[in-house]
């Protein structure tokens, strides 16, 4: 399972839309060329680092099985790999959307569905 981070407004217009093309917070996959996207492990780090200031926002659940566009495992600094969705976010990839939550002292949790899994 691969997962997005998404703010609210931009899944409405993907929704609308038919398909999902921003690629990270301000950006999109024609700035990029290509969709970020993080495991189960780094989601909260990317939250912490890019959207602490953000409002609500949604994490997308992606079966890559399904994506209709190539998704490929970049390092992006040495011995870091995330993987990058290189096309639009098809959305019948999106299993389940789920709001990504903050804890009373501001930092992000997991969604309850997600926070007793092993690491996918």
């Amino acid at each position: 399972m691969l997962f997005h981070i998404a703010e609210v407004a931009d899944w409405q217009q993907a929704r609308t839309a038919g398909d999902y093309r921003v690629s990270t917070r301000g950006r999109t996959l024609a700035d990029e060329g290509f969709i970020h996207a993080s495991r189960r492990d780094q989601v909260l780090g990317v939250a912490e680092t890019f959207y602490a200031d953000a409002g609500p926002l949604l994490l997308l659940h992606i079966d890559p099985a399904r994506l209709t566009a190539p998704v490929r495992d970049d390092e992006v600094a040495p011995g870091v790999v995330f993987p990058h969705i290189y096309g639009p976010l098809n959305l019948d990839a999106v299993t389940a959307v789920t709001p990504l939550l903050r804890a009373v002292d501001g930092t992000f949790v997991l969604p309850d569905e997600l926070s007793d899994q092993p690491p996918s």
